[in-house]
């Protein structure tokens, strides 16, 4: 059985495979809990996954609980920008990407690798 859940201290959601007891994939986050604003920088499924819409899957509970969370998006994930042209009805609450959020998210990385 796979399901979606939110790891915050990770920064992601994860798709999770029961069966396998694995992480098969995520979406990856950093909130900018200042502004409200959630960035989303990396979405990936393991390849054995590959082709089964789970992206899109994923990329929706992701972004459906973002804006229940009162959170606005910022995709400078290529697919979740993808995803976001595809699906119109979030556009009230997703903002264009600035250097300021490109900042956030190299400064967030950083901090991870000396962790």
């Amino acid at each position: 059985m796979i399901t979606i859940r939110s790891n915050p201290e990770r920064g992601r959601f994860e798709l999770f495979d029961a069966d396998a007891d694995a992480v098969i994939g995520k979406a990856a986050y950093v909130d900018d809990v200042g502004a409200a604003q959630r960035i989303f920088y990396h979405t990936e499924i393991s390849e054995e996954y590959g082709g089964r819409g789970l992206a899109g899957v994923l990329a929706a509970q992701a972004l459906d609980e973002t804006v229940a969370a009162g959170l606005m998006i910022v995709p400078v994930c290529p697919y979740i920008k993808k995803y976001l042209a595809k699906h119109p009805g979030y556009a009230a609450n997703v903002l264009a990407p600035t250097p300021a959020h490109l900042e956030i998210v190299r400064a967030s990385l950083a901090q991870r690798v000396r962790q």
